[in-house]
């Protein structure tokens, strides 16, 4: 792989010097600031022969280089070896930005190129501003990767399907209502929406254009009178289109996009999202047609469930339950009986979660990790790197799935047989700390920075801690991260997870612990914020686990867990069998009685 990377940087290069850059910068996003992205957008991992999700290249006329965060640390520092190139890790001491390497690297007078729709307009803006002090000239129309990347992918162009109320819990008309609303309070009369998943949950409507999330490759804006939906008219059938019509929305091609807000007035009022409008798109805006910049309203709405959608999640997760408590209680049983490995695993949950009614696909790609590879945060599974499983160690399951109920999110880590003192250990801190955020109980107006230290003091205490978030919302049948809310000790301002916590937001808790070689353990829950008790001293908040399925209790060293985590665990796991019993055969319900019994 090294060769072949090395060849196309190679060639990257030659056109660099046609073109005069000094430098080239290739974001993992794709014209709608995803995080995950279709095949046609892969261009990181194509050039580097990195695959994770989030990362940035840089190229230069001498020396390459790629950021990544803590979660991608091993996996980059495989992927990229024998490469050339450098390694950069986001967030260690010492560790420059791409925008502060680039203004130590580029020469004065000189030229940086990149695809203005990968990035955002805020990112472009900040490139503009920061790299003029040494008159660097940026030039946002350059997509170098598609002159170099043979048998592209084509872009992705997969049927559309509605999302019917009884799943969404609103219509489409009183979503557009909402959002005409804080346009009105705005003072602006279009609102320019590029985000898939904002779209997607506005028009009430789903697809495949990216692999797991169920998204469509689209644009939208959106007046007081109509929506102008920019997509290939040829996915759409009938049923949708009429839907469509009846609110206003208007098709138009999907590229058409970027003529279309040429045309906007000296008299226009454009609401705009510079962290999610493309600077390309940003930059076809009239330069005196009125911008007002502020979040997408639909961030915040998509965020907070309402009550349809949270019974949904709720029937969403007793089905994925079953599923996962199948397969644990499968692999429990068999190895070291008939030869597992981990793709056998991955693919008897998918088996196991093709039978729940309402299942369409994995909302993630499976992480199913034995042994060391689970110190790998994203670690996938290849016919290259999977092994067999045996008895004495962990094995780590980060899965998902989508229903028509909502997404999935969930980790186990199972032990093998009988496990080290050391392990269990390790184990029962990543169980406490999971357990201490799942009960907090807090004013509102708290953000993820003031509760993140509830899971990290089990690690910490160990001199231990996990180079990534403790948590991250999680959509409705959409992305499976979404913002605007998570669990972190630090702001990382690209992330959008700090605003404060909401009734019906729904947040993944999921700490671990991960040691270069030799294991790794992670366990997850989604939680529902709720509201509490409102008293003279405020509204208090707390979180309910929608997450149903046993924590491994052969992992455990009770000796470890005070008498509140002990009560929270029974408590929990006594919920675990009254949701999932009725829906397990005789054998596995016996199965389940043990592994949620009291302790």
């Amino acid at each position: 792989m090294s060769e072949g990377v090395k060849k196309i940087i190679s060639k990257l290069r030659e056109i660099m010097e046609q073109k005069g850059l000094d430098a080239y910068v290739i974001p993992s996003s794709d014209n709608h600031q995803s995080e995950y992205v279709g095949e046609f957008f892969k261009a990181i991992a194509y050039v580097t022969g990195f695959t994770g999700e989030a990362a940035t290249a840089v190229i230069m006329k001498n020396e390459a280089g790629l950021w990544t965060d803590g979660r991608f640390f091993l996996q980059a520092e495989y992927q990229l070896k024998g490469s050339g190139i450098k390694l950069f890790k986001m967030g260690n001491p010492g560790v420059p930005t791409v925008l502060e390497y680039l203004e130590n690297q580029i020469p004065c007078n000189g030229k940086l190129g990149f695809d203005g729709r990968l990035m955002s307009m805020q990112e472009g803006g900040e490139f503009v501003q920061r790299l003029a002090r040494k008159s660097v000239v940026v030039e946002y129309d350059h997509d170098l990767v598609d002159k170099v990347w043979e048998g592209r992918p084509k872009l992705a162009n997969e049927p559309v399907f509605l999302l019917e109320e009884k799943y969404s819990g609103e219509s489409t008309a009183s979503k557009l209502c909402r959002v005409r609303k804080v346009m009105k309070e705005s003072g602006a009369n279009h609102h320019v929406i590029t985000t898939l998943d904002d779209i997607a949950w506005l028009l009430n409507i789903r697809g495949s254009d990216v692999l797991y999330s169920p998204l469509i490759l689209c644009y939208a804006v959106v007046s007081m009178e109509k929506v102008d939906l920019f997509i290939e008219e040829s996915r759409l059938d009938a049923k949708v289109k009429e839907a469509l019509a009846k609110d206003g929305v208007v098709l138009k091609p999907y590229n058409d996009i970027y003529e279309y807000v040429k045309s906007f007035k000296d008299e226009d009022v454009v609401m705009i999202d510079p962290e999610r409008v493309n600077y390309a798109l940003y930059k076809d805006i009239p330069v005196h047609t009125r911008k007002v910049e502020r979040d997408n309203p639909t961030v915040l709405f998509k965020a907070m469930k309402n009550s349809v959608e949270l019974a949904n999640i709720e029937n969403a997760h007793i089905k994925d339950g079953v599923a996962f408590t199948k397969l644990m209680y499968w692999l429990k049983t068999n190895v070291g009986k008939t030869k597992i490995t981990e793709i056998t695993v991955s693919e008897k949950l998918e088996e196991l979660r093709k039978l729940q009614d309402g299942y369409l696909w994995q909302s993630f790609a499976p992480i199913c990790a034995f042994k060391e590879h689970a110190a790998m945060m994203h670690y996938s599974s290849t016919p290259e790197t999977d092994v067999e499983l045996e008895k004495g160690y962990f094995f780590l399951m980060d899965t998902g799935g989508n229903y028509f109920e909502g997404s999935t999110d969930i980790t186990r880590t199972i032990a093998l047989g009988e496990v080290s003192e050391e392990l269990k250990h390790h184990f029962t801190a990543v169980a406490r700390a999971m357990m201490n955020l799942a009960r907090a109980k807090f004013l509102y107006g708290c953000k993820g920075y003031n509760l993140d230290v509830l899971a990290r003091e089990p690690m910490w205490n160990l001199d231990i801690d996990y180079k990534c978030g403790t948590g991250h919302g999680v959509g409705y049948l959409l992305n499976v991260h979404e913002g605007p809310t998570g669990f972190r000790w630090y702001i990382v301002p690209s992330k959008h997870e700090t605003h404060i916590f909401e009734e019906g937001m729904v947040i993944t808790d999921e700490p671990g612990i991960y040691i270069d070689g030799s294991h790794g353990i992670r366990l997850e829950n989604e939680l529902i914020v709720r509201k509490g008790v409102e008293n003279e001293f405020g509204q208090f908040m707390y979180f309910d686990a929608v997450t149903y399925a046993p924590i491994d209790l052969d992992a455990i060293d009770t000796e470890d867990l005070s008498r509140d985590e002990k009560l929270y665990l029974n408590s929990y796991h006594k919920l675990v069998y009254q949701k999932l019993a009725d829906h397990l055969s005789d054998a596995e319900r016996e199965w389940l009685k043990l592994y949620t019994r009291k302790i």
